[in-house]
C-alpha cells in the first residue's frame, strides 16, 4: 500500500487510502494519500459515504484491495459506474463466492484478480517491472519503509504480528 500510494501520486493520481488506527493513517498521509479514512473508526457504510463525499457522489474509478473477504462489499460499494475492483490479496481470507450479477446493472463493474505470473510471465516482463520499481525507488519518488525485522527463528512471531496488523 505504501509503495502503491507514493507511485500513484507521482503519476498524478488522486489517492484515497484506508488504514487502521491513527499511526497507520498518519503513515498513509505521509506516503501520498490525499485523504485517509480510518476504517477502525467508521462502519463500512460510513466509509462508503465518505468516499462518495470525497468524489462528489460518483465513487472511485479503481479500488485496489489487498484485504479480501472483510472489505469486498465495501470496496464494490465505493466504485463509480464501470469501476475496476482489483483484488490482489486476501489478508482477511479470500473473497467469498458471489453472484456475477452483483457486478452488473447500472454500474457494470470490472473485477480482475491479477497475479505476478501473468504480468511478469517472461524474463523480459520481469526485468521491465523490476526496472520500473527500482527506478522510482532509486530516484526517491518511492520510499520503502522497513518497519520491523525478525530473526528467522522468529518467523512464527512475524506471521502473528502480520495477522494482528502490528506491522507496517
Amino acid at each position: 500500500g505504501s509503495i502503491a500510494c507514493q507511485w500513484a501520486r507521482h503519476l498524478g493520481l488522486h489517492v484515497i487510502g484506508t488504514a487502521g488506527g491513527p499511526e497507520k493513517v498518519a503513515l498513509a498521509k505521509a506516503r501520498g494519500c490525499e485523504h485517509v479514512i480510518d476504517y477502525d473508526a467508521v462502519t463500512p457504510e460510513q466509509l462508503v459515504a465518505r468516499v462518495k463525499e470525497l468524489t462528489g457522489g460518483k465513487g472511485v474509478p479503481v479500488v485496489f484491495d489487498s484485504v479480501g473477504k472483510a472489505t469486498f462489499k465495501t470496496s464494490l460499494d465505493s466504485l463509480a459506474p464501470r469501476g475496476l475492483f482489483v483484488s490482489f490479496g486476501n489478508a482477511s481470507g479470500p473473497v467469498p463466492p458471489f453472484d456475477p450479477l452483483l457486478l452488473g446493472g447500472p454500474r457494470s463493474l470490472y473485477f480482475p484478480r491479477p497475479s505476478i505470473g501473468a504480468y511478469a510471465g517472461t524474463r523480459g516482463e520481469l526485468l521491465e517491472s523490476a526496472r520500473a520499481l527500482f527506478d522510482v525507488v532509486s530516484s526517491g519518488v518511492v520510499q520503502v519503509d522497513i518497519g520491523q525485522t525478525y530473526a528467522l527463528r522468529d518467523a512464527a512471531a512475524a506471521h502473528r504480528d502480520l495477522e494482528a496488523r502490528r506491522t507496517t
